[in-house]
């Protein structure tokens, strides 16, 4: 303990002193640490570039510069965690940020320690078997998470006989480099099931379809005390649909709401990190839509409803998604959170998550209704 914060335990002035002001905080915009500093912040990226990519000697950190090197969401960086997006892949590999993500650890001669709540064989292979694991289903026994009610399965004809286009066939395709549809004719037979829905193929009128359900069973903007749904898009395009049909979808059922009741987050917009705090603390946003953006790295104890319209072959990216919806909200009496599944992922991750709901066998809420079949988006 140092004499600075010791003094300040003394006077009884520890509760009003802030980190920065007790241990000379650096933050990301600081470079370099002084003599003085106890305490410096810095992002993965930022140090690999600093370490292996800069050019100025000096912004280069020793190699005996820290003691300890605590390393949060330690599982970042592994292909196990988010699927990269196309302008990602043309700045970086996978593989490549997986070995550049060592190396930084491994440069100093300090003991690094790893925190996560979504541990990966990597993380084990860098930083050792955890000495320390406390389960979601201990946190919520404990009172520190809610637990999820059982799943809500929405299946449509289309998820349940797939979809079969022939030879021939003509069929709209969106590309996503010119922001066009175009009209093409397929070469050959295909096929695709509920894995592959908004994903390989997006279909409107299966959107359409959960939308419509959503809004006339389970959902209500209107509502503040209901909480916030986070909903999954595959795609930035997919997500402008369905928030779309999802301000339709209101309208039909005779509860109309407010433009901005209902919006897309992600990179692609104006001000995200505005709109990610607006969700966070304003009314409205009260349904947020995004892809990656959501996945990771936010806190928004309002959210009682998680909508899953994408698969995602991560483990860890599953979890992370879940994990928006476990926090505590006294606010609004959350004693749980639901979870809405229209392609098949609760099923497929159930066997490899580690976020078990503490009642076991909860059961399936299933909800069977038809649509008709449509072209590619």
């Amino acid at each position: 303990m140092g004499k600075q914060t010791a003094n300040a335990i003394k006077d009884n002035k520890i509760g009003t002193m802030s980190i920065s002001s007790i241990y000379g905080l650096k933050e990301l915009s600081d470079k370099a640490p002084e003599i003085s500093t106890k305490i410096q912040i810095a992002t993965v990226q930022g140090m690999i570039k600093r370490l292996f990519f800069s050019e100025d000697s000096d912004d280069k950190p020793s190699v005996g510069q820290y003691d300890f090197i605590i390393v949060d969401e330690a599982h970042r960086g592994y292909a196990e965690d988010k699927e990269l997006s196309d302008k990602e892949y043309q700045f970086y590999s996978q593989e490549d940020y997986v070995s550049q993500y060592r190396r930084v650890v491994d440069y100093f001669d300090a003991t690094a320690i790893g925190m996560t709540a979504t541990p990966a064989l990597q993380t084990i292979d860098i930083f050792g078997k955890p000495v320390y694991s406390y389960s979601y289903q201990q946190a919520v026994l404990d009172g520190w998470l809610v637990d999820h009610d059982a799943p809500v399965i929405i299946q449509t004809q289309l998820s349940q006989e797939g979809i079969h286009f022939k030879k021939g066939a003509e069929v709209s395709l969106f590309d996503q480099d010119e922001k066009t549809i175009n009209k093409e004719k397929l070469p050959d037979n295909m096929n695709f099931d509920v894995k592959d829905f908004n994903k390989r193929v997006i279909t409107r009128s299966f959107n359409e379809a959960v939308c419509d359900e959503l809004a006339q069973r389970y959902l209500d903007p209107s509502d503040p005390n209901l909480g916030k749904t986070l909903i999954f898009a595959a795609t930035d395009e997919h997500a402008d649909m369905v928030v779309d049909l999802l301000k339709k979808a209101f309208k039909k059922v005779g509860n109309p709401v407010d433009d901005d009741a209902i919006e897309k987050i992600t990179g692609s917009i104006r001000h995200p990190n505005q709109e990610i705090k607006n969700f966070k603390n304003e009314t409205n946003p009260n349904i947020a839509v995004t892809v990656d953006l959501l996945t990771t790295g936010i806190d928004v104890p309002q959210i009682t409803s998680i909508v899953f319209l994408r698969r995602v072959q991560s483990r860890i990216l599953y979890e992370q998604m879940l994990g928006r919806a476990t926090r505590l909200c006294p606010e609004i009496n959350k004693s749980k959170f639901t979870i809405y599944d229209a392609v098949g992922i609760y099923e497929a991750m159930n066997k490899v998550t580690n976020m078990k709901p503490v009642v076991k066998n909860p059961g399936h809420n299933v909800h069977y209704f038809l649509n008709h079949k449509d072209d590619f988006f």
